[in-house]
């Protein structure tokens, strides 16, 4: 096991440091600018999100017992598509002292949507699947205000959403590190801490009663701190599919399947394994750049496959 893991920190920062570094010379004061104002802000966005979304998979995945539970399944992605192509209709990149309007409306929408799930689940009266089918019919629902919102847009305001909703790290500066930061640093440490409860409740939740675990508390109190955090991350990258899914099986299958393993590999594993795709993005098409989401849903696809059809010849 310590084995593994010594691989897994060690394969982790090869990635994060070599990530900036590859690409065209950096060279003189122009790689000087490339390097610490576009390479490295872009690698520190990738860590947050790619761990923030990892690490919120498989807390969802735990605490909604079941392996295909991730902040999509209660419509966080879907809510904050929703606000973003809102605000794009209504002009979303017009500053607001500053700040584009995009960012905040998403994560309004993502919020609302994560808070109607919420109430579900804290109601006391709905079983795990109830949530998980309250959560698919709010994706749904605003899936389809989406689509009707782009039916009625302009030509300019879909070629946006559009682009916005196939995920992006691109930074210029620390401005987007610094907004996501604050919510991906402090979901990490609620989600890590709660390791112990978490495990309790994976031994049953009669056994989690009788140590003291409010389990409708617990999942209202972690389903609701990972959707912020994914809201905060999705309102400003957009969304990026597959990584909150895949990465916490492949810390299962390579690494362990105990939960204080499984919390702590899929931040490590989620953060390289996100500046890994974008890095991949960024140098698989010379002279142009593939938006990171669409790499994770073409690697991310075949992976869950795989990871499916092994589990039942297992």
């Amino acid at each position: 096991m310590r084995a593994r893991w010594a691989l897994a920190i060690l394969l982790s920062s090869a990635v994060l440091i070599a990530a900036p570094l590859l690409g065209s010379s950096l060279g003189g004061p122009r790689g000087d600018f490339l390097l610490w104002q576009l390479r490295v802000p872009r690698v520190l966005m990738g860590v947050l999100v790619g761990g923030t979304l990892s690490l919120s998979g498989a807390v969802f995945q735990l605490v909604l017992e079941n392996p295909l539970a991730t902040p999509d399944t209660v419509g966080t992605t879907a809510g904050a598509t929703l606000g973003a192509l809102v605000a794009l209709v209504l002009g979303g990149f017009t500053p607001l002292s500053g700040f584009p309007v995009i960012a905040p409306a998403a994560f309004a929408g993502a919020l609302a949507v994560s808070l109607l799930v919420g109430a579900v689940a804290s109601s006391g009266r709905a079983r795990i699947n109830d949530v998980l089918l309250a959560g698919v019919a709010a994706a749904l629902g605003a899936s389809a205000l989406a689509t009707g919102l782009e039916y009625w847009a302009g030509m300019n305001a879909v070629f946006a959403a559009s682009r916005w909703s196939l995920g992006h790290l691109p930074q210029m500066g620390y401005r987007g590190v610094v907004l996501v930061a604050p919510a991906a640093l402090a979901s990490w440490a609620v989600l890590l801490a709660s390791w112990r409860a978490l495990r309790a409740l994976t031994l049953g939740q009669e056994l989690a009663h009788s140590q003291g675990v409010d389990v409708p508390r617990l999942r209202t109190w972690l389903l609701g701190t990972a959707s912020l955090a994914v809201a905060a991350c999705v309102a400003w990258c957009g969304p990026i599919a597959f990584v909150g899914l895949v990465v916490p099986h492949l810390v299962r299958l390579s690494l362990g399947r105990t939960v204080r393993v499984l919390l702590l590999g899929s931040l490590l594993m989620g953060a390289s394994f996100l500046v890994a795709c974008d890095t991949l993005a960024r140098l698989a098409l010379p002279g142009r750049e593939l938006p990171v989401g669409v790499l994770t849903a073409a690697l991310g696809a075949p992976t869950l496959l795989w990871l499916v059809l092994g589990q039942r010849r297992a």
